[in-house]
């Protein structure tokens, strides 16, 4: 209970485009804090993050983990979600459970679209930024490139905080420019060595702390006065002013390293102790704040233990055989394991089961999580991803975030008979745990309709259902519900005849059909005068004519946009 809601607590996601180092990165920050035993491979398929079969088959981030170490005393929970275009949902949610982010740029990825897209969202939620340059042992790594292009791409100009010693494939270590130091470390072993700056580099480090410092004395009136006093930062001083510029969204530093080979690990560790908010200091930024449920009134809150317990689900995960677990960041107060919740995004009360501290698929049970603090919880029957969980005595609803609609469409069609009920319940719960994807019974064309924002994103879905629950089907492109309508006014007169003894049946009526403006429908009148038609006969017209609007005469298509007026008859 002693850290839960204090300043040794940081909350950081790492965003980068496909192929960036971004999983390698998060494996090599757990093994440079001892969180891990060995440095994972993504290649090997033996990385922390990357555990599901989808990950491990395509050796690449398919959905967010969390992930959790320490370093200096104070708690880091990492996030890691994917980096690929079509699943940008997973990203955007992740936005919602952190105070900061890693921007992990790989020499051979560059910025992409997807990246320039996630980076107007963290511009919008004003999350302080690191910005981390990995693989720097390839020969064609080079730092002024990288912030020519965050200066073009992302509109912001990085500061170098570490320089490579060493270059291409004879990277041994960087230069850390704070610290006035070369560190250097192994695969092998967690562990760092720390060295002075060798004679013929002192130059360089210095032109470049230079830099450094008045960049911070820019941003601070009294720092500028004393750095013009002085000529120089006191080491205080200048993490001072580096702390408040990178909150304050006025500076982003740039690292650099080899994830693969546990280069450079050690500076940008340290930034994030140093330089980033913890939840604290987020929320006297960026108030908490949202609307009560019932009235709709402006509800605000702390993000401290005495307020009351307020959260939001970031993501739902539901396994066959581990069951329902959703992800939440707690944004104020304290959350109890087995204990009573209200949702207010649903207006109902839901029973927790057991919290847990999550590290990529392990999971280690907590009696409770205080502000900030991120964990699963399990057995939430309701509850689906971006709902606020609180305290049913005080009643806060946050607001949800906007996600992208699908843009990619394929009708499916089960395998066998025995596949149909195992393929609308799988697919229903794969929507709740990515609310990106959705799934609808077209009514016209009678088939069965899986939306997501790529092929990618169907692709995975697909697998999924498969894996967890058994159900395979066949792909093809969704029929087109067609509409027929009329252009022009017309008449026509139908007659109904049949004897079957006696009187028999006998009707007789004129129509007239007229276009409507599109998007009208459909509409039926009755101009019938003098009695021709018995006005108790008049509803089985318009009934006989709804049904033929079902089938076209053209070609068998719905007809919509027309008036129907029934003028006529005996």
């Amino acid at each position: 209970m002693s850290e839960l809601g204090r300043e040794s607590l940081r909350n950081v996601v790492l965003i980068s485009s496909a192929g960036a180092g971004k999983t390698s990165l998060v494996e090599a920050m757990l093994f440079a804090a001892g969180a891990v035993p060995h440095l994972g491979s993504i290649a090997q398929g033996t990385t922390v993050s990357d555990f599901e079969p989808e990950e491990l088959h395509r050796r690449s981030s398919v959905s967010t983990s969390l992930l959790r170490c320490s370093w200096n005393h104070t708690t880091i929970n990492l996030v890691d979600p994917p980096g690929a275009l079509h699943l940008l949902g997973e990203t955007v949610m992740a936005l919602r459970a952190v105070d900061a982010m890693i921007l992990v740029v790989g020499v051979s990825s560059r910025i992409r679209s997807e990246l320039i897209r996630v980076w107007s969202r963290v511009r919008a939620l004003g999350l302080p930024c690191l910005l981390f340059l990995n693989e720097l042992d390839k020969d064609s790594a080079s730092l002024d490139g990288v912030v020519a292009m965050c200066q073009r791409d992302l509109g912001i100009m990085p500061l170098p905080m570490s320089l490579p010693f060493g270059s291409g494939v004879q990277l041994e270590g960087v230069l850390d420019l704070l610290q006035q130091s070369v560190i250097t470390s192994r695969t092998e072993s967690p562990t760092f060595q720390q060295m002075p700056i060798p004679e013929n580099e002192r130059a360089v480090v210095g032109d470049a702390r230079k830099r450094i410092q008045e960049a911070v004395a820019e941003r601070d009136d009294r720092l500028l006065e004393q750095y013009l006093a002085a000529g120089e930062l006191t080491q205080e001083e200048l993490i001072n002013g580096l702390r408040l510029g990178v909150q304050a969204g006025t500076i982003v530093p740039l690292y650099s390293g080899s994830a693969i080979k546990n280069i450079g690990l050690v500076p940008l560790l340290n930034a994030i102790v140093d330089f980033l908010p913890s939840p604290m200091d987020r929320a006297s930024r960026v108030a908490l704040e949202g609307l009560h449920p019932d009235t709709g009134e402006a509800v605000s809150r702390r993000a401290v233990q005495e307020d009351p317990f307020s959260g939001i689900v970031f993501k739902t995960l539901i396994d066959p055989f581990v069951g329902r677990l959703s992800y939440l960041r707690v944004l104020s107060g304290v959350l109890h394991a087995d204990s009573t919740v209200f949702n207010s995004s649903r207006g109902s009360k839901e029973k927790n089961g057991h919290l847990y501290r999550v590290l990529g698929k392990k999971h280690m049970v907590v009696p409770l999580a205080g502000a900030g603090e991120i964990v699963a919880i399990g057995k939430l029957k309701d509850t689906q991803t971006g709902d606020t969980l609180c305290d049913e005595h005080a009643l806060i609803c946050y607001p949800k975030t906007v996600l992208a609609r699908p843009v990619l469409s394929f009708a499916i069609e089960p395998k066998s008979n025995a596949d149909i009920e195992k393929v609308s319940l799988g697919l229903h719960k794969l929507i709740e745990e990515d609310p990106t994807l959705e799934f609808s019974r077209h009514a016209d064309t009678k088939e069965m309709v899986l939306s997501g924002m790529g092929q990618l994103h169907i692709d995975l879905a697909l697998e999924k259902l498969r894996r967890k629950y058994g159900a395979e089907v066949i792909l093809h492109m969704p029929k087109i519900p067609y509409r027929e309508t009329i252009r022009i006014t017309a008449q026509a007169q139908g007659k109904y005849k049949k004897q079957t003894g006696g009187h028999g049946q006998y009707g007789d009526c004129w129509l007239e059909l007229a276009p409507l403006p599109r998007g009208e429908g459909f509409k039926f009148e009755s101009k019938v005068v003098g009695g021709a038609i018995p006005r108790n006969f008049i509803p089985a017209v318009e009934k006989g004519v709804v049904e033929a609007l079902h089938h076209g005469s053209l070609a068998g298509f719905p007809v919509v946009d027309c008036r129907v007026a029934v003028y006529d008859g005996s």
